[in-house]
C-alpha cells in the first residue's frame, strides 16, 4: 500500500477488503470493508529554515522568517516577522494554513483551496524596527501529509499565508509551501 489514505474535498484515496464466501448451492456472500492506511516518513535530513523580504515600494517593507520549511502534523511553525518600512496604517496581521487539493492534470486540472486556520499575530499598527514573534501549534488541526502527484491523479500542498490588513480593509499577503510528514509516534 504505497499510498496514505487521504479524505479531501474532491478526492479520496480509499483501501477496501474484499471478502467472498463461495457457497455451491446458493448466492455468494461478497462483504466490503473499508481500512486506514497511515505511512510514516523518517524526519527529513535537510530542513532549511524560509527567509523572505515582501514590500510595497516606499509604504511597506518587512522580512518574515519560519525555522523550517519541512512540519510533521504535530510539529510548531516558529518564526519572526521583522518591520523595516511601515508608511501605511496595518489593522491587523494574521497567519493562515491553506491547503490545495489539485485534482486531473494539464487543462482539466481543478483545484480547490481551503483555509483550515486563521491565527492572529498582531492587533494594531506595528512600528519600523519592531519584531513579532510567531509560535502555531500544528496538532489543533486536521492536516495531512503533502501528496505530490499521486498516481498522476491528485496533489495535496499546504501553504502559511502572512496576511496584513490595513485601515481601509486593503489586503496584502505572502504565501509560502511548507512540507507536511507523519512522523513515526515514539511510545
Amino acid at each position: 500500500m504505497p499510498y496514505e489514505s487521504y479524505n479531501g474535498i474532491n478526492v479520496r484515496l480509499r483501501y477496501i477488503l474484499k471478502v467472498t464466501i463461495s457457497r455451491n448451492y446458493v448466492s455468494n456472500i461478497v462483504e466490503y470493508q473499508d481500512f486506514w492506511v497511515r505511512n510514516y516518513t523518517p524526519a527529513p535530513t535537510i530542513n532549511n529554515s524560509i527567509k523572505m523580504e515582501v514590500g510595497i515600494e516606499d509604504c511597506l517593507h518587512i522580512e518574515f522568517e519560519y525555522n523550517k520549511s519541512k512540519y510533521h502534523l504535530k510539529d510548531v511553525i516558529i518564526g519572526k516577522i521583522y518591520f523595516l518600512l511601515v508608511r501605511i496604517k496595518i489593522k491587523n496581521m494574521e497567519l493562515e494554513i491553506r491547503r490545495r487539493e489539485s485534482t486531473g492534470s494539464g487543462p482539466n486540472t481543478y483545484v480547490e483551496t481551503e483555509t483550515l486556520a486563521k491565527f492572529e499575530l498582531m492587533d494594531g499598527a506595528p512600528v519600523r524596527g519592531e519584531s513579532i514573534p510567531i509560535r502555531l501549534f500544528l496538532s489543533p488541526y486536521e492536516l495531512t501529509p503533502t501528496y505530490r502527484n499521486i498516481n498522476n491523479k491528485f496533489s495535496v500542498k499546504y501553504f502559511l499565508n502572512l496576511v496584513l490588513v490595513d485601515e481601509e480593509d486593503r489586503r496584502y499577503f505572502k504565501q509560502q509551501e511548507i512540507t507536511i510528514y507523519r512522523l513515526q509516534e515514539t511510545s
